[in-house]
């Protein structure tokens, strides 16, 4: 029997090698700095951001709202999307040609883990500030990705910080994680997007999560004391049920399963369909820019003449369209949910080729238009029915089952829908990941790889 002395090394030695990694990057004073740098760069890249989601916020605002009622219309007429996506057009294809870093990623390919530098980011406003007021069907989450993560290393260098290649990634995520808060109400989503975009695991997990949670902390209580002050508004996402959450029964979780399975399926298509705009974009780029965006205005158009509903519908992100067809979604009848599911799934395709800013609000939107649609079915609930079709349609989308759960659950406002929830999010991911991978998106400004490649590079 060995003494006391003599176990105690052999002890220590079966903890397992992760752990013991992870309590040496802890201890590790480079990293202790890194964290607390991220933690003080949180608050300059989260006051700007700030400014730049409530000025395209206000900016959306002035050429959807104040300026049609200025000129005698209580909604946009069926023409307006045409002008403003025109500009939009144009302006992206000019960005992407000749500034650096094309405007950001492409969305049709999802989100992507924070990369571009600070050159990129004259290029990322402009591209941003083009399509998402002027009617893109896009949402806010990639330029403020790109914003934040541009901004952290911007500030790095300008406070001559010692940036290293362990240290920058690390000072990326921290800057996208504080830009993000204000878009979805909640630090802990974006946190939980950029961990699970990352896709690491054992101590390089924690590496990424306590500064991105950190600086996400950070960024939240930065965009709430200055909304406040302010009383601008950045446009949060949160719903508005107008009802308290019913009980799941058989018929919602029974339901969900189906559910998830098709929307997956459309999902993807759309999402290949963006790629494909993506690759016929990448020749005679602001020409076939502009004609993208013009066809997804007249998407938005022919849904007004249809319908008689302003193209905001369909010409938009679909966060403040959400939350009306959340609070009260037996205003929009059948052919309205049909029509709109529709056109807006086709803009929304266009614009994920063509157009910059994020997949995520308009997957969101469809999948909760799908949900309403479909919850006359026998056994499945109104609020059931919405909150599958969003978990499944951001799966689907994004291929981020966990971020996708918890940014549902928690724009919900509740955990009563958490089992439909985390079904339709597991069976649309899977959905997706069983169907054919689609076409490899050339980088801006590259030749497509060649159909040998595609494959692999999807």
């Amino acid at each position: 029997m060995p003494d006391a002395g003599s176990a105690a090394a052999p002890a220590a030695g079966t903890q397992p090698e992760e752990a013991d990694r992870l309590r040496e990057l802890l201890r590790s004073p480079a990293y202790q700095k890194a964290l607390v740098f991220c933690a003080l760069i949180g608050i300059p890249v989260s006051l700007l951001a700030f400014w730049f989601l409530a000025a395209v916020h206000e900016l959306e605002h002035a050429l959807w709202a104040d300026l049609p009622s200025a000129l005698g219309w209580d909604t946009p007429p069926w023409w307006w999307p045409f002008p403003l996506l025109a500009i939009a057009g144009v302006t992206v294809g000019l960005v992407v040609k000749y500034l650096p870093g094309a405007g950001g990623h492409i969305p049709a390919v999802g989100l992507h883990s924070p990369g571009q530098g600070a050159s990129a980011l004259p290029g990322v406003v402009i591209a941003a500030f083009a399509s998402l007021p002027l009617g893109a069907t896009l949402g806010p989450e990639a330029p403020l990705i790109a914003l934040g993560s541009g901004l952290a290393l911007l500030f790095a260098q300008l406070v001559r910080a010692p940036v290293t290649p362990r240290s920058t990634p690390l000072l990326a995520a921290a800057g996208a994680a504080s830009a993000l808060p204000a878009i979805f109400g909640n630090p802990l989503i974006g946190a939980v997007i950029l961990i699970e975009v990352a896709g690491v695991g054992g101590p390089q997990l924690f590496a990424v999560m306590l500064p991105a949670l950190l600086a996400s902390g950070i960024g939240s209580l930065v965009f709430t004391g200055f909304g406040r002050w302010t009383g601008l508004s950045t446009g949060s996402l949160s719903l508005d049920l107008n009802a308290p959450s019913p009980r799941i029964d058989a018929g919602d979780v029974l339901w969900s399963i189906p559910m998830a399975v098709v929307i997956g399926f459309a999902l993807h298509l759309i999402m290949n369909t963006g790629r494909l705009t993506a690759l016929f974009v990448s020749t005679r780029t602001i020409a076939r820019t502009t004609a993208c965006a013009l066809a997804a205005g007249a998407c938005a158009a022919v849904y007004t003449l249809i319908t008689d509903r302003s193209p905001v519908d369909v010409a938009s992100s679909g966060q403040d369209t959400l939350g009306q067809l959340a609070h009260d979604p037996h205003s929009w009848g059948v052919g309205a949910l049909i029509a709109v599911l529709l056109f807006k799934a086709m803009a929304y395709s266009l614009c994920l080729g063509s157009l910059r800013g994020g997949p995520i609000f308009p997957s969101l939107f469809l999948g909760a238009a799908a949900g309403v649609l479909l919850a006359p079915l026998p056994g499945l609930g109104v609020v059931p029915g919405l909150a599958a079709g969003m978990a499944a349609a951001s799966a689907a989308a994004l291929r981020l089952p966990v971020s996708s759960a918890v940014l549902v659950v928690l724009v919900m406002g509740s955990t009563a829908m958490t089992p439909v929830v985390l079904l339709s999010a597991v069976v649309a991911f899977v959905t997706v990941q069983l169907l054919p991978p689609g076409r490899a998106v050339p980088v801006p400004g590259k030749a497509a790889p060649p159909p040998s490649d595609r494959a692999a590079a999807s």
